[in-house]
């Protein structure tokens, strides 16, 4: 019998709460997902699904009032949980990295790009000054900047906007980290530069072996990206499975409610979009039940009121967390 690899990072049960009037307030609720060396997961959701504030607990870098926990949180084997300050500042940025939304709010203004990646080869690595400079110029290519040795000097108000993302794609693969979290990374920039974007990444993954997460509003970019999908809706995953067959064959409402209303590169006026109606609701405000009743087009009264939905197999690594799926098989589809 073959051993099971280990996992860069195995997480169950995981929650991020925050104290309210009326007890905690769960902006992230249950997540659990499996992570091996070299493979992908896109996250995707609308905005307040939790996607970015389930970056921030892996990475441990959540506001201060929030409390994690979780039934397990463990990289490579080893427990997040009991980790120290210390031990946490050697992981963060050594092993895992993060690509933020905001390029401009991620760099520092007033610091060269070389310096600002320098200092984060050098509180990671003993080396002289002279190998942080040449591993910038080694990051800054492989990040696709143009003339990277001439970019040492550059400060980040020089540069565009998606060569400032570039700039923090070689900042998070300075100290050759293991895992690459992009949280919204393509999200302020245009068509082409997100493309771009998506390329560098995907190809970085391939020759660095990286373990990468993906964070996204965007299913074309999770199709795009590929590995496996997890849709968030109010802080809890819905639906799970190989990017390209959740896409092709969603079965949670809220999937097809997200891929009815979002434009596509094959969209036409022939195929209006469908907005999803309603408003994602504030954290603490689901209650019991199925988080996506109040929207869903074929909640079952009785049941997504009261019960949330157990995770039911919709085929081959695809899983689905919907009442009505659990009842008719399809998720409401005729």
């Amino acid at each position: 019998m073959t051993a099971m690899r280990q996992a860069l990072l195995d997480v169950a049960e995981l929650s991020v709460a925050f104290p309210g009037r009326n007890g905690p307030i769960r902006a992230v609720d249950g997540v659990s997902f499996r992570l091996e060396p070299g493979e992908s997961l896109v996250i995707a959701g609308e905005s307040g699904s939790g996607k970015s504030m389930l970056c921030r607990a892996l990475m441990n870098i959540q506001p201060g009032a929030a409390s994690v926990t979780a039934t397990r949180m463990d990289w490579q084997g080893r427990a997040l949980g009991a980790l120290s300050p210390r031990d946490w500042r050697a992981l963060r940025g050594g092993q895992m990295a993060m690509i933020f939304q905001d390029p401009a709010a991620a760099l520092n203004p007033l610091l060269s790009v070389g310096r600002q990646i320098m200092d984060v080869v050098n509180a990671h690595r003993a080396c002289s000054r002279a190998q942080a400079r040449s591993r910038a110029i080694e990051v800054l290519g492989l990040a696709g900047l143009p003339e990277p040795e001439a970019r040492l000097a550059s400060y980040p108000s020089q540069l565009s906007g998606g060569m400032r993302q570039r700039v923090a794609i070689a900042l998070a693969l300075a100290a050759a980290p293991k895992l690459i979290i992009a949280d919204e990374a393509t999200t302020n920039l245009d068509v082409s530069i997100q493309a771009q974007i998506v390329a560098l990444l995907k190809r970085l993954q391939r020759e660095l072996g990286l373990g990468l997460i993906f964070v996204t509003h965007d299913l074309d970019l999770a199709a795009e990206v590929g590995g496996r999908l997890m849709v968030m809706y109010a802080g809890q995953p819905v639906e799970t499975g190989p990017v390209q067959t959740v896409l092709k064959d969603p079965c949670h409402p809220y999937t097809r409610g997200l891929l009815r209303s979002a434009p596509t590169l094959h969209s036409s006026r022939e195929t209006p979009l469908q907005p999803i109606p309603g408003q994602t609701p504030k954290p603490g405000a689901v209650g019991a039940g199925a988080p996506f009743r109040s929207r869903c087009p074929v909640s079952v009264e009785g049941v997504c009121d009261v019960r949330r939905a157990p995770w039911s197999e919709a085929g081959p690594g695809h899983r689905v967390a919907c009442n009505r799926f659990a009842l008719d098989g399809r998720g409401g589809l005729p």
